[in-house]
Parts: structure tokens; C-alpha cells; sequence
């Protein structure tokens, strides 16, 4: 599954803070980041609430000071994707993993990861859905317009158009 997760954090990140500053192209990274750790077979730290914190406080800490609002404003969401992808993988459902390491340490490196622990019917499902939550999103912000589909990949910004 790949367009679920990125499906999930643009449009979460849209319908829930509805910024036009926000990066979209990096809150859409950083959902899809943690399958990345599973190219190792079980689910590591990006699957864990403690990975998304660690990411957050860099971020912060690495854009803190004058100057640097426009650097964070990209660079948040990031570690928002993170979070967004621990919920829509149900990561959140397995404890050990979740709130690891306070959890204990049978969720890291143990496992399938969550979101592939499915049948197989379920996970096409969610990636069919992925697919067209970003049409949806795709006709929302009017990304057909040239111009404004030049500006999202130029920016990461979505806007709405005028009505």
C-alpha cells in the first residue's frame, strides 16, 4: 500500500487544519516514510508514537530561530505524516509497538508490519480508496488548472479555488 498513506495525510491534513501554508508534498513523505522500515521485514522506531515525537522535536529544534518560520512551516509535516500514518496503518491497535519503548519491547523489529497484516482483498481495498481520495483531492484544489498544478508542485501549497 502505497497511495492509501499518502492519500490519508493530504487529505486528513486538508479537511483538518485547512492551511494553505502547508507543505502537502512533505506531509505526503512523511505518511508514506515509515514503509520504508519495512524493507526489513517487521515494523521499527517510525512505526511507534515515540518515532513521530523524536521527529517532531527535530524539526522544531533544527528550524528554531529567526528567520527559520518558513523552513518549519515546510518541514512540520513531516512528522505529521508520521502521526497520520500511525493511525491509518493501525499501528496504534498493536501496544507494545505503539507505545514503544514504554510499551516494552516486544513491538519493535517483532512482526508483520500492521498495515500489511490484512487479507490481501482488504489492503487492494484501501489502496482503491487511496486512489481516489487523491482524485478527490485532485478535482477539489482544481489541480486540471496548469497553473495551479504547476504552483502545487513548485510549492506544495493547495488552495481552493474561488467559487
Amino acid at each position: 500500500m502505497f497511495f492509501w498513506f499518502a492519500a490519508c495525510g493530504v487529505v486528513a491534513v486538508a479537511l483538518v487544519f485547512g492551511s494553505s501554508g502547508v507543505d502537502y508534498r512533505v506531509v505526503a513523505l512523511g505518511s508514506v516514510l515509515p514503509l520504508a522500515e519495512n524493507l526489513s521485514g517487521s515494523p521499527s522506531v517510525l512505526h511507534t508514537l515515540a518515532g513521530s515525537v523524536v521527529l517532531l522535536t527535530a524539526v522544531m529544534l533544527i528550524t528554531a530561530g529567526r528567520g527559520r518560520r518558513l523552513l518549519r512551516r515546510r518541514w512540520i509535516g513531516l512528522p505529521i505524516g508520521t502521526l497520520v500514518f500511525l493511525v491509518a496503518s493501525g499501528a496504534w491497535s498493536r501496544t507494545a509497538l505503539f507505545w514503544w519503548p514504554v510499551g516494552g519491547s516486544g513491538g519493535v523489529g517483532h512482526g508483520a508490519p500492521p498495515e500489511f497484516d490484512r487479507p490481501l482483498a482488504v489492503l487492494l481495498a484501501f489502496e482503491l480508496a487511496g486512489i481516489a481520495a487523491l482524485i478527490w483531492t485532485a478535482r477539489r484544489f482544481n489541480l486540471s488548472d496548469p497553473d495551479r498544478r504547476r504552483a502545487f508542485l513548485k510549492s506544495g501549497r493547495l488552495t481552493r479555488p474561488p467559487t
